[in-house]
């Protein structure tokens, strides 16, 4: 968990700030939204909402007051206390990739397996820059369909000790992944409504996405009734490419995010007031040519911008929507800038939760290691970079100065000989050598520099400790699980 002090960057005046509030209104109140759950519907009536059919119309002022009994940060546990988090505030998260189906080292790109979700957890683990475990970190397509949640459960909840998101594919995902947590954290209420610092805290999280434009489907609908009734936290993330599933323009989609988001977190408190809740973003763009979905451009940094304003009007946590997101193919400049683009802008933007840190490719489709060893190098840069300076007499370094007076060099002098171990940045991946060196260790490039990075990582991981009867309980739930649900 990093905390971000440096100045937000806004680029919306307050009047536009209610203009797109005007339009996210009426977006609730005149279209609607449509809630595929028999069980969500029943809840707005009992609320005195408009319900036709399946679409609901949201008086604002009601959704306004639901928002509000959301809290504004929250603990996160973690296995091991002292990689919990907070959400909220001023304090940023850095979960790893999410979702991909396709997994890529150097060349190779192929189907995911078990065994790389089990090495990207590993990874995970290893590097202090990465908070959260995600889930899927990568598809485990060897494994049958119904269950392998329970495999990711269980590498996830093993091989790390630092706070994980739970499946949010059907209810019986959602109630495996709930009961889970329950075993992992014994001896701790699965919710607190408030603890010592009035925050609440919550034993997992899960991301519900909306099906854009301006509907929630079954599915998505029975995981975020299911955390909600746990008060587990929920980030509400509508998937917006602007000219697919929501309008070519920014400010409609901002609007039409806002109007999407706001309206599952209403339904959350409805289901147990109180309960945490993240507001997502992830705006990004179509290509306009090939209809490919298109990452990392300046639509995407200004949707940041904004977003992280109207969380913050709302109260609410924020996740951002973008890591190190990129359309690139492979480990090139392409991958770089695009994923600095999107980090960079998250960072300005005073982004509370930054999904997709660490390891994503190709608009999502691929979790690759070599990426996110890349990613991480990223973070580190900018975590040092929006560390505030420090100003005082000491970092004047005048006794530097007055050693080495007019036409000298501080290479020698002792300001200089006692700090050199810690006075720069130093890259874990970058190369800083002349190229005679570079040329003599291999001439090798930044893609083989990162293979051997993990590599080398997964190499000395350590397994962190785990009670033993916690264990063989979550073992035996797994086991037991799969067995109940035919695999």
């Amino acid at each position: 968990m990093f905390r971000n002090d440096m100045p937000y960057y806004e680029i919306i005046s307050p009047e536009g700030l209610e203009t797109i509030e005007r339009g996210w209104k009426r977006l609730v109140s005149e279209i609607g939204i449509e809630f595929l759950h028999e069980e969500a519907l029943e809840l707005f009536r009992a609320a005195g909402q408009k319900v036709e059919d399946s679409v609901v119309h949201l008086d604002p002022e009601f959704v306004l007051e639901m928002v509000a009994k959301a809290p504004s940060e929250f603990h996160l546990r973690a296995r091991n206390p002292e990689h919990s988090v907070v959400l909220g505030g001023r304090n940023m998260v850095f979960p790893c990739v999410s979702g991909p189906p396709f997994f890529r080292t150097g060349d190779e790109r192929r189907d995911g397996t078990l065994s790389d979700y089990e090495l990207m957890a590993k990874l995970v683990q290893s590097f202090p820059q990465l908070d959260m475990a995600t889930m899927p970190m990568i598809e485990p397509n060897d494994r049958p369909l119904d269950s392998r949640h329970l495999d990711m459960l269980y590498a996830s909840f093993t091989l790390t000790d630092k706070p994980i998101f739970g499946s949010a594919l059907s209810n019986a995902n959602a109630l495996d992944s709930i009961e889970a947590a329950r075993i992992v954290h014994r001896g701790h209420d699965l919710f607190v409504p408030a603890g010592e610092d009035g925050r609440p805290t919550t034993s997992i999280m899960t991301i519900v996405n909306v099906n854009s434009p301006l509907r929630y489907d079954d599915r998505m609908l029975e995981a975020l009734l299911r955390y909600a009734e746990a008060g587990q936290g929920v980030v509400v993330t509508p998937f917006l490419l602007m000219g697919a599933m929501a309008p070519v323009s920014t400010v409609s989609a901002l609007a039409q995010q806002t109007a999407e988001s706001l309206a599952g977190i209403a339904l959350m408190q409805l289901v147990r007031p109180g309960t945490p809740a993240v507001m997502g973003s992830f705006l990004s763009t179509t290509d306009m040519q090939s209809g490919s979905p298109a990452f990392g451009g300046p639509e995407s940094a200004k949707g940041l911008y904004a977003s992280g304003q109207i969380a913050r009007r709302y109260g609410l946590p924020w996740r951002a929507g973008g890591g190190g997101l990129t359309s690139s193919q492979t480990l090139d400049a392409q991958a770089a800038y695009e994923a600095f683009n999107t980090l960079l802008a998250a960072f300005q933007a005073g982004a509370n939760l930054v999904v997709q840190s660490a390891g994503w490719l190709e608009s999502g489709l691929v979790s690759s290691p070599d990426k996110l060893v890349m990613d991480v190098e990223l973070l580190r840069v900018l975590r040092e970079q929006f560390s505030p300076l420090v100003v005082d007499e000491d970092a004047l370094a005048f006794e530097a100065h007055d050693e080495v007076r007019h036409g000298g060099h501080f290479l020698g002098a002792a300001h200089t000989m006692t700090r050199f171990r810690t006075c720069f940045y130093r890259p874990m991946l970058s190369s800083t050598e002349n190229f005679e060196r570079w040329v003599s260790k291999g001439g090798r490039d930044t893609a083989t520099r990162a293979g051997e990075i993990w590599r080398e990582t997964v190499e000395k991981y350590e397994l962190p400790a785990m009670d033993e009867s916690v264990h063989d309980e979550l073992l035996a739930f797994v086991n037991r699980r799969r067995t109940e649900l035919g695999d």
